[in-house]
């Protein structure tokens, strides 16, 4: 007849095995701890991830620093890796969000430039002191602030714009 403290199943004859040998020690450490497997399992993975290294992280993304100046402009840079073409759109005179593509006949006003195809699209504008707002198109349709940048303001559209100042 069986207790409604005893466990049954192998993990149970375990815990309820006399304190002799090894099931002693674990019977005394993992009763306490209702959860100590997973305890145990998640520190195995955490020192399995040491030993790894975590540089084998794939999903973990460099952070790119925010627009700086050069010896020719102000370089924006912006990850996009599936993207076919990122178009920087601004406030400055010579790009007016884009909109210059009809006086121009280019509609590809501020397109910036991946020439490895590793997904990190760059564009060097020289623009004259100032504070500019801007902002990413990624495929012609989606508008994107710059996730490097924390100086944003609103939008007014329920969105923010990126700020950069040239000194």
């Amino acid at each position: 007849m069986n207790s409604p403290n005893r466990q049954t199943g192998s993990a149970g004859r375990m815990l309820d095995a006399p304190p002799s040998g090894r099931a002693g020690v674990w019977r005394g450490w993992i009763r306490p701890c209702r959860y100590g497997m997973l305890l145990l399992m998640g520190w195995g993975l955490i020192f399995t991830l040491a030993l790894a290294g975590c540089g084998n992280l794939g999903f973990v993304k460099k952070r790119l620093p925010p627009p700086q100046r050069t010896e020719k402009g102000v370089l924006f840079q912006f990850s996009a890796p599936s993207a076919h073409v990122v178009q920087l759109c601004g406030s400055w005179e010579e790009n007016n969000w884009c909109g210059g593509q009809a006086e121009t006949g280019s509609f590809r006003i501020g397109e910036m430039n991946d020439d490895d195809g590793d997904g990190l699209w760059g564009i060097v504008v020289d623009l004259p002191p100032g504070r500019y707002q801007y902002k990413f198109i990624v495929d012609e349709q989606n508008w994107k602030e710059d996730p490097n940048n924390p100086q944003r303001t609103d939008d007014g559209y329920g969105g923010f714009n990126s700020i950069v100042i040239v000194e």
